[in-house]
């Protein structure tokens, strides 16, 4: 049989290794943070922005911005369906509650007019999360959120390289956050990033994240509040500083991955693919088929093709409202029938022409079945 072609793994090269090692040699003492003050100051420049705290997890960095913003019991979110349970966990941590709304059926992010028709008066804020790269409608989320006053927060976990009209995904709302995990199209193996141009905010956010200690105090463990520990390590952060360096290079390739699908199986009636707007970029971190209802192809039916393949088949997100942490929303249509006809596709850096072709190869197979 054919090698397994993996869906997702990191690219780590001599450079990553190199810092690592430089961190876990020297990084302590007084030089434990330099490598995640270069990270973050990095990062922030990357985006644009002014301010980024590097974090655990992109969990984390959600968990402190809603915290840090008083978001609490009796107030209400409103959330996309079809998102990964990292997104609603701190929602429900906090006490506040979680309103699932449906996803639009071309981009599978969260849909403008099922969040207007979900505001209350409890409601507090709105969560975009830009679903494998896909970038959500942030002009009109923003326009929402102003008519209302309500929050606008950006879940781009999964967007590293995506572009809204000239701005980074996750620099358009109130905070972003971000994941490195070790799926991600930048990782630091586990880790996220906390942004916002917000300076107010920003320092609420450093103090929660040191255990409530304020940027400043002089008394020696002397916390101002209970806060979280949610710090990214030295060692980590200098994998993501080299990771940063070569930001670019790793979201070409993904994006070239995407357009090899893209130009292979876009004329397949009854086949999507992650959407591009003109005035867009899409980072493709996850390149994503959808088929078509009328073609009959259903979630079993990818997994089995893809396992006889030997190849990795990772499943579009189920909605959340369906687990059983929730009540089901089955007036989200689209969350709820979208997953169980598409598939993700494999994308990691590294992949030969010839795997990339045994993917596509798999895909028309199922279609001309």
């Amino acid at each position: 049989m054919s090698e397994r072609i993996l869906y997702t793994k990191p690219s780590i090269t001599a450079l990553e290794v190199a810092y690592a090692s430089d961190a876990a040699a020297n990084g302590w003492g007084e030089h434990c943070y330099d490598y995640i003050h270069r990270f973050e100051t990095g990062f922030a420049k990357y985006l644009d922005v002014p301010y980024a705290i590097a974090t655990s997890s992109c969990t984390g960095a959600m968990h402190m911005g809603l915290a840090a913003l008083g978001i609490g019991a009796g107030d209400e979110v409103i959330l996309a369906d079809t998102n990964w349970v990292a997104t609603v966990a701190p929602i429900v941590h906090l006490g506040a509650s979680p309103v699932f709304v449906d996803i639009l059926p071309n981009s599978w992010c969260i849909d403008p007019e099922a969040v207007v028709a979900a505001i209350t008066p409890r409601t507090r804020a709105i969560v975009a999360t830009h679903i494998y790269g896909n970038l959500c409608d942030m002009t009109v989320l923003a326009a929402i959120a102003k008519r209302h006053q309500l929050i606008l927060i950006e879940d781009a976990a999964e967007a590293i390289g995506s572009v809204y009209k000239d701005r980074r995904a996750g620099s358009l709302a109130h905070f972003g956050v971000f994941s490195f995990h070790g799926t991600k199209t930048i990782t630091t193996g586990e880790g996220g990033m906390f942004v916002t141009a917000d300076a107010g905010l920003y320092e609420r956010v450093l103090t929660l994240s040191n255990h409530g200690r304020k940027r400043g105090e002089t008394k020696q463990f002397w916390p101002e509040k209970i806060g979280f520990k949610y710090k990214m390590s030295n060692v980590q952060a200098a994998m993501g500083c080299a990771q940063l360096e070569r930001v670019d290079e790793l979201v070409a390739r993904k994006r070239e991955i995407f357009i090899a699908y893209r130009d292979a199986l876009q004329s397949i009636l009854g086949v999507a693919l992650n959407p591009e707007a003109t005035d867009c970029t899409n980072g493709f971190w996850m390149p994503t088929v959808v088929f078509d209802q009328t073609t009959g192809i259903n979630r079993e039916q990818l997994i089995a093709a893809f396992s006889h393949a030997n190849i990795d088949a990772r499943v579009f997100f189920d909605p959340l409202s369906s687990t059983p942490a929730f009540q089901a929303v089955l007036t989200n249509v689209n969350s709820y029938s979208i997953p169980f006809r598409a598939i993700n596709l494999p994308s990691y850096h590294d992949m030969t022409t010839s795997q990339i072709k045994r993917v596509i190869d798999c895909v028309i197979g199922l279609c001309s079945a």
